[in-house]
Formats: C-alpha cells, structure tokens, sequence
C-alpha cells in the first residue's frame, strides 16, 4: 500500500491528476483485523474499502483475486485486469496501464477529459519513446541503417 502511495504521488506530479484510488480490503478475519494498519499506510488520498464479512466478495464479483489491480478509463469501463505477477508495483505494468487508460480517447470527447490532458499525455508518449531508445541495441558493424521507427501502442 505505501508503493502504491508512491505511484500515485509520482503520476499526479507528472500531470495525472483526478483518479480515483481504491484499496479493497480482504473479507477475512486477519485482514479484517489489520484494516486499521492498511489505512494508516496510505493517505486520504486512497480510499480503503473494508468488506463486510456477510456481503458478497468484492473480488469474486469481479473475477478477480485480493492483489489484482482492475483499471477503469473515467467513463467507468474495465480497461486491464492485472493479476499477479503484473501486479508487483516494482514492475512497470500497473503504472503503464494507468497511464494508457488515462490517455486514450476511446470514446471520444468526454466531459471528464483534463484541460490540459494532450500535453500531458504527449509527454508521457515521448519520455516512454526516449527510454526504449535508450534500449535499443546500437547497430553495429559496416552495414548500420538507422531507420525511423515510429513506436504505436497497440492496446486489446
């Protein structure tokens, strides 16, 4: 949960601002226990939702598992269900997920868009681009191309 704090700091500082964060507490009696630790290990900023022990489980109505991260764009769509091991927050996958849901226009203009969300996003796109450079293994030998390569993000 504090990585998870971590990761939203870090977003709303690159301009990711206005996402709901929600921490859905495990139904049994250990976790029930321990909510208290859970919430004092994040901000205000993060909800943490306590499962009462006789409702329906959250994560079986999802169809999910208690360290799955579900991502939703602002109009309330499922856009990843990230089960473990894509759920560690020392992986990049939650936060890229975050970022692509944030950023694609699916559906169009949206009343719920940011002002300032094409700079933003387009910022993320060219820092994302920069870093695979930074990878990509250098030509070498007498017969070295440089070809432009155009990088699109194809998304299922």
């Amino acid at each position: 949960s504090t990585r998870l704090e971590d990761l939203r700091v870090k977003l709303e500082n690159e301009g990711l601002v206005n996402i709901s964060y929600v921490v859905v507490n495990h139904q049994g009696a250990y976790s029930q226990r321990k909510f208290h630790l859970l919430k004092e290990s994040v901000s205000d900023y993060i909800t943490v939702y306590q499962q009462d022990e006789q409702q329906a489980d959250v994560w079986t109505t999802l169809n999910g598992n208690k360290d799955d991260f579900l991502i939703y764009d602002r109009c309330g769509r499922l856009v990843y269900h990230l089960g473990l091991p894509y759920s560690f927050l020392s992986f990049p996958y939650v936060e890229e997920s975050i970022k692509i849901a944030y950023c694609e226009n699916k559906c169009g203009n949206c009343s719920y868009m940011e002002p300032d969300i094409d700079g933003i996003c387009e910022n993320i796109t060219k820092k994302a681009d920069e870093k695979l450079a930074e990878i990509e293994p250098k030509p070498t030998g007498q017969h070295s191309h440089h070809h432009n390569q155009h990088r699109h993000r194809h998304h299922h």
